[in-house]
Parts: structure tokens; sequence; C-alpha cells
């Protein structure tokens, strides 16, 4: 109760945080992560009345303080009441299933409700997170002022270990080698840069061939000497990274702009999406040549692909659409045919928000997937349960669209980005 009482409060201050000192973002910054840092430390109440009063009071006082009105105030006068042995607050806005016993047993296990750091050195949006393969230290962050950020999570307290300035427009993208001694970057200045992570050192920048803005970019698993980029004019490349050459037959034209690539474990297939909603599956051979295999097109733009090997189960990808969706496709054959299995309502029209698999979903009970949205949530939605309401979790602590999110490789951390640049790392409950 205590966890869901400090994400409660967190929420209602973050939300008004954007009235606060409007010529100071420093100032707000400064306030809200004082602000999680108190309610860590003092988030000893039980009483569940006592909390609800506390949170009406304080969300009526800052309506009057900045004179808005809250619409998605956290305290409702017309909320139900709900069980007071639950976990979890009780209120409209945090819905809470308990109908079933399972699905209390996954809401338990997603409970990432306690604030663990929140991270305010890009001064524009960090539109990309991503935790380091098998090291829940390292958060890399890329933001739109055009610079990458390196986190390390886990010291005490928690610190930006490296800037890397290379772009001279914003960072779309980044991604890890498999060993994490390397980082790619991508960005609107066209450019591909290549980073030595501890040393912070820029290694190597590759220019796109046709001058084009980068809006996605893949190491490629099974040889991270090379790399798979997409531009603004449809292109998906293969670049080899090592030395700054495209090999013949490594590109393919799939038209719109190239927003999002997912590759397989095994490194033979990869799927590039775009913003007129289309996702081909290619294969890609040794020397970096690509073929395409299949192909499908949803009403909305892709603004984000995720891969999952699914375990015992079947691979899958996880789509972001800008029609309000969230997609899950399962991966019907070896040439990547892609097959409706459910899709889940998200805020997203306008945004390019992200999503991405639990990373051990088969060690728990039920399976899920975590989502940004446009209405400055995250949602944990579980994907093979069959309730009318697949929404296990729901962390309020941001005050603009969320855009990125990325798990630990051992599920203990989440890190969030949103519009304004903030990063909130997330605590297992």
């Amino acid at each position: 109760m205590a966890a869901a009482f400090q994400q409660q409060i967190f929420a209602l201050d973050a939300r008004f945080n954007a009235y606060r000192a409007p010529n100071n973002p420093s100032f707000k910054t400064l306030y809200i992560r004082r602000r999680s840092q108190l309610l860590r430390e003092n988030s000893k109440f039980k009483d569940i009345d006592t909390i609800k009063k506390y949170l009406h009071v304080r969300s009526q006082l800052l309506q009057r303080r900045y004179g808005v009105q809250d619409n998605i105030s956290l305290c409702s006068s017309s909320s139900r009441a709900r069980s007071t042995s639950k976990a979890s607050l009780a209120t409209d806005d945090f819905p809470v299933n308990t109908k079933k016993k399972n699905d209390m047993t996954i809401s338990e296990n997603y409970a990432f409700t306690g604030v663990h750091h929140i991270f305010d050195q890009h001064v524009e949006q960090v539109s990309v997170v991503k935790f380091a393969n098998n090291d829940k230290s390292k958060l890399a962050c890329a933001s739109h002022d055009g610079s990458i950020s390196v986190c390390d999570v886990t010291a005490t307290p928690p610190a930006v270990t490296a800037v890397l300035r290379g772009h001279t427009k914003p960072v779309t993208d980044v991604d890890w080698s498999a060993m994490n001694e390397l980082l790619v970057s991508c960005g609107l200045d066209g450019a591909l840069c290549l980073w030595a992570a501890p040393a912070a050192r820029r290694l190597r920048r590759v220019p796109d061939p046709r001058g084009r803005a980068l809006h996605a970019i893949a190491f490629q698993p099974s040889n991270n000497n090379m790399v798979i980029a997409g531009n603004d004019r449809g292109m998906v490349q293969v670049v080899n990274i090592s030395t700054g050459i495209y090999p013949r037959g490594g590109s393919s034209v799939l038209g719109g702009i190239v927003t999002s690539i997912a590759c397989e474990s095994s490194g033979r297939m990869f799927w590039a999406a775009n913003d007129k909603g289309l996702i081909v599956s290619y294969v890609v051979s040794g020397a970096g040549a690509l073929s395409k295999l299949r192909r499908l097109a949803l009403r909305g733009a892709v603004s984000c692909i995720s891969w999952s090997p699914w375990l015992a189960r079947h691979p899958a990808l996880l789509v972001n659409a800008n029609d309000n969706s969230l997609y899950l496709f399962r991966i019907a054959d070896r040439d990547g045919s892609l097959v409706l299995k459910k899709r889940f309502d998200i805020h997203h029209s306008s945004h390019s928000i992200r999503s991405t698999f639990c990373p051990i979903m088969s060690f728990r009970r039920g399976v899920c997937v975590v989502s940004g949205s446009e209405d400055s949530c995250v949602y944990f939605l579980d994907i093979e349960g069959h309730a009318e309401q697949p929404v296990v979790n729901k962390l309020q602590g941001h005050a603009a669209p969320v855009l990125g999110v990325s798990f630990s490789y051992d599920e203990s951390l989440l890190a969030t980005s949103d519009v304004t640049g903030l990063v909130i790392i997330w605590r297992r409950g």
C-alpha cells in the first residue's frame, strides 16, 4: 500500500509540475525529484481513508493555486469504494481487477510502483531508453537535444556516467552491441555514430549515402560489425560499421519513413516498418545482402516493433501504431509472416510511442507487455489473459506523453521517458 500511495501522490505532483515556475525548468525538475525523495522516506501511511482524503485535499489546493481544472484528478469524489485489503489503492484511476485470483497474481508480479530514481539531464524529449544486455546498471537515453546519455542506474546514488555528443540534430534511435562495449546511434542529421561506451568516445561517424535523416538503427545480432538502418526516404540499409562501407545488395526500398527495425536473435531475419503502416520481413546474408520476404499493412503509422521468442510458445512481434493501437502478432513461419493474435487500445495518435515485451515473462504467472501512451501513463497489459480488462498495472508519474520504455534483463527495473526529457526508473514494488 505504501508504494501505491507514493505513486499516486507522485503522479499528482507530476501532473501539476507543468505549471510550476514556467520560466525555470530546472526548478520544476528539482521539485519533482525532491518530492519523490520525500515520498520514499515518508510513505508509512496505512489508512486508506486518510490517504484518499489527503489526495483529494492536495488536488483541490493545487487546482486553486495554479488556476487549472484537473480533469483526471487521482482522487475523484465519484470513485467507488474498493477492498482495502489489496496492495493497490482503490480509485477509478487505478483500476484493480478483483474478479479472478490469477489476475491479482499478475498484478502483484508486475507491481512496478516505486520510483527508484529520476534523471533530468536532457532538455528535450527522450524518445528512446535502452538497458544494456544482461546488465541492469547501464541505461542509454537518446534525446532530441542531439545527445545520448549513459547512466549507471544501480550506483548509490544513480548517476549519469557519460554524455555522448556527436550528432548535430535530434537522436532518433540507439542500440547496444551484444557485449555492451559499443553503442550505435542515428539521428536526423543523417549520421550513424559508433561509440565506445566505457570510454565515452566516438569511434566512427558514417553518413547516410543519400544524405537523408535516419530514424531507426539496430545491430545485426549474429554479427555486430553489421548495422541495419532506415532513413526518411524509405531505404532499409546494411552498413559494415567497422569499415563504414555499405555492402553490395545491402539496401532495399520499403517506402515512406522507416521508423523501426526489430531483429530475431539468430540474426537471419528482421522486420522493418514505416510511417505508412507497412511491415516487411527481410532475410540478411552473411555478406549483408538483403531479400524481402513478407509484408503486412496496418491502418496507422508504425512507431515501434519489437521481437520476442516467447520461449515455449511461439515467436511474436509487438507493434505500436498511431491508430490508437498496440498489436500482437504471431510469427507464423520462417519467412516472417505475421498473424494477428490480439489488439489493445492505447492512446497513440501523434507521438512515437514504444513498447516492449517483459523479458522473463515465461517464469511468471501470466504474460505481459509494457507500452508508453500519450495520456502520460505506462501500461502493463496481459497478452494471454481472457479478461475484458487486459490492464494489470498502470504507472502514473509522468506529466507528458510517455515515449520510451525499457526493462532491465531481470525485470527488477523499468525505465520510461517522456516528451519533456524526463526519465523515470521504476523498481518492482
